[in-house]
């Protein structure tokens, strides 16, 4: 299990990185964008770092070879270097405040090569260059790499930790790390891919035994704690009675329809969440099971519009005000969004469908499929609409929605953006994933998933200010071609990305 194979972060002990050579000596690093550290010295005006592509270890051979010079004013210095797969060779040079210089000896790192940072074999295709946000990064979790504005790849998750794949709905915490799901585990690593904490057992923490069932959306939270949703198993009957139509939610695992007292039960299998929150030392500090919440709520009519699809509700996606102590939770199957109370586990609202007792389920809310929840920092509540209960092929958009006032309110749609490719025409499956992240100056960024995943920047006018597209080459037609399905993307800021390289542990 990934679970045994985790060092949690708060038993190890670091040394100083102002005390420490960074990058080690001989190391193999998984990015371009480098903090270097190393030993101050008392009295010094200035610092310089040098690099050269290459190994050397004759001072005129490297002098020759320099190409990235970076000065600062203490101990630590950001520098890029131009590619993945080469070595380097650096060196600081001190300035004292009497002007007299002295040099490191040379010190060599190289970086790693990973087919994703190839780009022989797939790019971050700009379809629109940034202005606004050029200084900003992105994340496209299909090859667990982090690319700048311009489309060049700077990080990747290093298979060196011993993950063995890239993991789904990458995200960047406040504390300077990077969270994802891989398989059905929840993993958070540092800017060195060094894995930091995961998640403890399923069934130690959701008393379901068997693998790890963490799922759809992991987190974590600024006051350092963890919130992932969780799995448990309800086998969800179909009542056809006489004169209407439910569903109840027993332990029977039968699979063929049967009388049951002159009524027609015909079996499915519904899962339902548990969302829950976990400290640093993976205890579970709070929990909140969407069964209890649904079994006693109209879910119990809910009639899907395919007779063979599942029973489940799919949890699939929260968003932790953690300012107002409230939870959105998201049912894409449901089209339904509901608004959890933190401390009491209430229910404070539900937004989307309303389902009556025999009647097929009707499309009638703001947002249907969807798979992002998000508050912008003016009040408003946003989605990622998959439209995929007309057509799995019509195209997303992104919903921004006033939440009620009064009892007396409703949900009010005030923004909606629909996505389109232009540059691309096939027919396209729009049912996976997607998500939106409301960005500081009110613009959304935007992955719009599923086998067609581009991402762009818009602002409140609907203009775009940046748009692009991965996509790997085939070697079997010579030609560019969409990259796999992408669940979800996101964005860093070029200062956020600063705080992360300097949050992470040594080697």
């Amino acid at each position: 299990m990934l679970r045994n194979m985790v060092i949690l972060s708060f038993f190890i002990i670091r040394s100083t990185l102002s005390a420490q050579i960074m990058p080690w000596e001989g190391g193999i690093i998984n990015y371009r964008i480098i903090g270097f550290s190393f030993p101050p010295e008392k009295n010094i005006a200035g610092y310089k770092i040098e690099i050269a592509p290459g190994n050397y270890n004759a001072e005129d051979s490297f002098r020759r070879n320099i190409t990235v010079t970076e000065n600062g004013n203490t101990n630590k210095i950001i520098a890029e270097v131009p590619r993945f797969g080469e070595q380097y060779t650096w060196q600081v040079t001190y300035t004292g405040a009497n002007a007299r210089v002295t040099k490191s000896k040379l010190h060599h790192f190289s970086t790693l090569m990973d087919e994703y940072v190839d780009t022989s074999k797939m790019r971050l295709r700009i379809l629109q260059p940034a202005i606004a946000h050029k200084d900003d990064y992105v994340m496209a979790e299909n090859g667990g790499v982090i690319y700048d504005m311009q489309g060049s790849p700077v990080w990747c998750i290093s298979d060196s930790c011993g993950l063995g794949g890239k993991g789904k709905d990458i995200k960047f915490t406040p504390q300077g790390s990077i969270t994802f799901i891989l398989g059905e585990t929840g993993i958070d690593i540092d800017y060195n891919s060094h894995i930091l904490w995961s998640t403890p057992g399923h069934d130690s923490v959701c008393g379901y035994p068997g693998p790890d069932l963490y799922h759809n959306d992991f987190s974590r939270l600024a006051n350092g704690h963890y919130m992932v949703l969780g799995m448990e198993y309800f086998f969800c009957h179909t009542i056809y009675t006489k004169d209407s139509v439910y569903i109840a939610a027993t332990p029977d695992r039968s699979k063929h329809s049967k009388k049951n007292g002159g009524d027609i039960v015909r079996p499915g299998r519904g899962r339902f969440a548990i969302l829950i929150e976990l400290d640093e030392n993976r205890n579970v500090v709070w929990s909140w099971k969407s069964s209890d919440y649904l079994l006693a709520s109209d879910y119990v009519n809910y009639m899907p519009k395919d007779t063979n699809q599942k029973f489940e509700p799919h949890d699939n996606g929260f968003y932790y005000d953690e300012k107002n102590q409230v939870i959105y939770l998201s049912f894409r199957n449901l089209n339904r969004i509901i608004k959890i109370d933190r401390a009491s586990g209430k229910v404070l609202n539900a937004y989307g469908e309303v389902f009556k007792r025999g009647v097929q389920q009707q499309l009638s809310g703001p947002f249907d499929y969807q798979h992002s929840i998000g508050r912008t920092t003016d009040g408003y509540l946003y989605t990622f609409s998959n439209n995929h209960w007309l057509d799995s092929r019509t195209a997303p958009t992104v919903v921004m929605m006033k939440e009620p006032e009064t009892e007396n309110d409703t949900l009010k749609k005030v923004w909606e953006y629909p996505l389109s490719t232009p540059e691309y025409t096939a027919p396209m499956d729009y049912s996976y994933g997607g998500n939106v992240v409301a960005l500081a100056d009110s613009s959304m960024f935007v992955c719009m998933g599923s086998h067609y995943p581009k991402m762009l920047i818009l602002n409140r006018d609907k203009q775009i200010l940046w748009s692009a597209v991965p996509e790997k080459y085939n070697k079997d037609t010579n030609k560019w071609e969409i990259h796999e399905m992408l669940y979800r993307g996101n964005i860093i800021s070029r200062e956020s990305l600063e705080r992360m390289i300097w949050a992470a542990g040594t080697e």
